[in-house]
């Protein structure tokens, strides 16, 4: 029978069944006040994403902080979120198809200002059908491709396919989109400064245009945790969608700070606890964290214990991961250890768990569900 997962509130970290996710909520309250603030005193709005961490309870903490709201990547995150009493709902991904254009006009009815992106002049055709034949409106960012190569339109073209929105009575041109997902990891940080500003460059002159064009544009949405601080500088950009900084992962914590050091600007709120199972086998113990509790891509897990901290996880297969000393000097845990470790992209590892287990002091004070773990569509 599978354990009441509240059964752990008040319970060490180190008693409880393993693997687990956890959120320090004093390391979570400090990034979403740090965030926060700075993007008030820049005189911007934050609208954080809420594909990171896909838990409407933490959606509402933002929002209770400050945040105007939040950002779905997919129609079936934003439908868990707006069940969930969630408003200021930004979906980031464009819809493709009759199914998804259905479910998204449904969705409507319930959130009447909910915001979406188009780049494609088809997929704008058939959500101006859709809508019409449901006698609804429906608010749209542009969505620019800014060098990722991902979705959206080249900034080239983007004024061309502003005068196909403006041209549907059902649609409302609100603004932008222009999201540098392969910027967010370049490590050094001058260079990551560089690149960004170029790209949202390019994003800033459309944005401008489509000002002059139609008065209903005035949002300018982007950024995400690794270029926050850098594009905060950028006049034309008026919302972030930066996801990560609330949890945070060993693939951001690898990337230079805005001073060039290598101290993050957030700290790691998300761990994973695992247990030593087996070992020693050489200089190397067996852990029940494999690729079905860390999702590989991204940086290397990170073992946080003053004793154990040299030690390296490797990917072991999909039920163990391994935890190898660097030389014979390292001290290796003993089976039955339980061990704390920073995920590799915390993303996709929080898709692979029903719950934060969330602690303060040691101990778990509550349980928040994952409920938007699988809404892939």
């Amino acid at each position: 029978m599978t354990p009441n997962p509240r059964e752990a509130i008040g319970r060490r970290k180190t008693e409880l069944d393993t693997p687990c996710l956890l959120i320090d909520l004093d390391r979570l309250d400090e990034n979403l006040q740090k965030m926060q603030g700075r993007v008030k005193a820049a005189g911007k709005a934050l609208r954080p994403h809420a594909k990171t961490h896909k838990c409407s309870t933490l959606a509402k903490m933002q929002i209770a902080n400050g945040a105007i709201g939040t950002c779905a990547a997919k129609i079936a995150e934003a439908e868990a979120l707006v069940t969930a009493g969630i408003s200021g709902v930004l979906l980031t991904g464009p819809v493709a198809g009759r199914t998804k254009a259905d479910r998204l006009v449904a969705l409507l009815e319930r959130a009447p200002f909910l915001i979406a992106v188009v780049d494609d002049p088809a997929g704008i055709e058939l959500l101006e059908a859709r809508l019409a034949a449901a006698g609804r409106r429906l608010d749209v960012l542009l969505d620019l491709d800014v060098g990722q190569h991902r979705t959206g339109v080249p900034p080239a073209r983007a004024a061309a396919l502003a005068e196909t929105i403006l041209a549907c009575p059902h649609l409302r041109l609100r603004g932008v989109q222009a999201y540098a997902g392969h910027l967010q990891h370049i490590p050094r940080y001058a260079d990551r400064k560089l690149a960004s500003r170029e790209a949202l460059r390019q994003a800033a002159a459309v944005f401008r245009e489509l000002r002059e064009r139609a008065s209903s544009c005035d949002i300018f949405s982007g950024s995400g945790t690794g270029t926050a601080r850098i594009d905060l500088a950028i006049p034309e950009l008026t919302e972030l969608q930066a996801g990560s900084y609330a949890l945070m992962d060993a693939e951001y914590l690898a990337i230079e700070s805005a001073d060039g050091s290598e101290e993050a600007d957030y700290t790691p709120a998300l761990t994973l606890l695992t247990t030593v199972v087996s070992g020693p086998h050489g200089r190397q113990v067996t852990v029940d964290a494999g690729l079905k509790a860390i999702y590989r891509d991204g940086g290397k897990p990170r073992v946080i214990h003053p004793d154990y901290r040299r030690l390296q996880y490797e990917w072991f297969g999909d039920e163990y991961g391994r935890l190898v000393a660097p030389d014979r000097a390292c001290l290796l845990p003993a089976p039955g250890t339980v061990l704390e470790l920073i995920v590799s992209h915390c993303d996709p590892t929080v898709n692979l768990f029903d719950q934060f287990l969330v602690t303060r002091a040691e101990r778990v004070i509550d349980v928040w569900p994952i409920d938007l773990r699988g809404r892939c569509q």
